[in-house]
């Protein structure tokens, strides 16, 4: 007599169900962590930035959770890793800020940097969980421009570009939006507002595509145009 032992193999499509049903969840708060994280850069209260660090730790802590559970359960752990292994360097990012102690130098460029990474990533973050959560290109569009003004300005004011966040962002957002030459005077401004200034081409030449084919699906089709010719003829 034979005994079987009952396990539970990881079925086709777990990984694939599990993103359906972790991915509006998840997408909300990639937009809160980005809410966070520009929050860190403009807090000045000691006992705000405090409360809003722990919460960014616990967010991420739960991004870490569910990174690990996806691959976890993933079929193919090559194709996962091939298609994932950047998102690694997105949640080594925040360990940045412990180097400060396990260095003797240069503590405020190793700060600068770990900010600099926490905005990245964060402003990724968040523009993914909105093409996850917004279905219209238009829409999504409208909310990675302001995740990318934001940001810009966080980046123009981490590196010392700008002295106050009101200067920041509204240079920030005519570089974004019209293209225009960035005011602050530094190496990476001039870098910052080539970038910006080829999102905006890009942004025009989306918004102009989708005005075009929305105008173009209104007007009707000739077999329909001759069809309603011929009805009122007859």
């Amino acid at each position: 007599m034979t005994t079987t032992t009952d396990t539970a193999p990881r079925g086709p499509g777990t990984a694939e169900r599990l993103a359906r049903r972790l991915d509006r969840p998840m997408s909300v708060l990639g937009l809160l962590f980005l809410l966070l994280v520009l929050a860190q850069v403009l807090a000045t209260d000691p006992a705000t930035q405090r409360v809003l660090q722990v919460a960014g730790w616990l967010l991420w802590g739960v991004f870490v959770a569910e990174f690990v559970l996806r691959a976890w359960v993933a079929q193919d752990q090559r194709r996962f890793w091939r298609r994932n292994w950047w998102q690694v360097l997105f949640l080594l990012v925040p360990f940045l800020r412990f180097a400060r102690a396990l260095t003797l130098l240069r503590f405020t460029r190793v700060a600068r940097v770990a900010r600099v990474g926490s905005v990245l990533s964060a402003a990724v973050r968040g523009s993914r969980s909105g093409g996850r959560l917004l279905s219209g290109r238009v829409t999504w569009l409208a909310l990675v421009t302001a995740v990318v003004v934001l940001a810009s300005s966080q980046l123009l004011l981490v590196l010392g570009e700008h002295d106050s966040f009101a200067a920041a962002l509204h240079d920030a957002a005519l570089a974004t939006i019209t293209g225009d030459p960035l005011e602050a005077p530094g190496a990476v401004a001039r870098v910052l507002e080539v970038v910006l200034g080829v999102y905006s081409v890009v942004v025009f030449a989306t918004l102009a595509g989708a005005l075009g084919a929305y105008f173009l699906g209104q007007r009707p089709a000739p077999d329909e145009d001759e069809a309603a010719t011929g009805s009122d003829a007859s």
